[in-house]
């Protein structure tokens, strides 16, 4: 997939923050988007409007809840129903909060699990068939902490970390005709309601370059491993200013 003109890409949790970056990035690349998001409605259409000013019914906006399995399907029917083809899946939607030991409950798990975990696998599987056909990838956006555990997060962590282990699972068995990848940020943007410059600045001083990234930054690591990565396939591409060897 050396160029991107034309070709398509699901991008889930795809209209704020590091999606919004994503989406940006490929877009400029010259792919066609389908941007799922289930919240943030408005900077959705915010940005399919920036978009499709650029370039006109580039943007395809689907709203839904990941942690059902029919909307996961529908999703990529719909992708391939507008675009007649898929070339790209980035698993990049995630939940992310605290779950000490003695408080986290059994909700918690599962909206975690469902999330981060389940509806990777899920829309995999329901986009593997479209992207044999064009020789597509699968890019999961995992994290630091899937395998540098934070406390208090376990089951975030948990999450991250069969994420990783899906990649290589699917790596295997989609080979050769698709390849599986993931990213693992990094401090790229602060958790929103995050106001404590303390432990910031602190987490800025463990980092061997000294600061936090952008969401460009993860942006063109996903497009490398789209465009410039035709032999790399089960990997983990660290985008965390260093943190990862330290």
């Amino acid at each position: 997939m050396t160029n991107l003109q034309d070709k398509v890409a699901l991008i889930t949790g795809g209209s704020r923050r590091i999606g919004a970056g994503i989406v940006r990035v490929l877009h400029q690349g010259g792919m066609n988007l389908v941007l799922h998001y289930r919240h943030s409605a408005t900077a959705a259409e915010a940005l399919r409007a920036e978009l499709c000013e650029q370039r006109p019914d580039s943007v395809l906006l689907i709203r839904g809840d990941l942690t059902k399995i029919a909307k996961v399907k529908s999703l990529v029917r719909q992708c391939a129903a507008e675009f007649g083809r898929l070339d790209a899946l980035i698993n990049n939607a995630s939940v992310f909060f605290p779950t000490p030991l003695r408080l986290a409950d059994e909700t918690q798990w599962q909206n975690a699990m469902d999330t981060n975990l389940k509806a990777p696998f899920f829309l995999s599987q329901a986009a593997a068939p479209h992207l044999k056909k064009t020789g597509g990838a699968i890019i999961n956006i995992t994290d630091l902490y899937a395998d540098r555990p934070l406390a208090g997060h376990a089951i975030y962590c948990a999450t991250k970390a069969g994420l990783w282990s899906l990649t290589k699972s699917l790596a295997l068995e989609l080979a050769p005709q698709v390849r599986v990848n993931a990213i693992a940020p990094g401090a790229i943007l602060w958790p929103e309601n995050d106001t404590d410059e303390l432990a910031h600045q602190r987490l800025v001083s463990r980092t061997p370059l000294k600061r936090t990234g952008k969401a460009r930054d993860l942006a063109n690591a996903v497009k490398f491993l789209l465009t410039d990565a035709d032999f790399i396939t089960g990997q983990m591409i660290h985008v965390d200013g260093g943190r990862g060897v330290v």
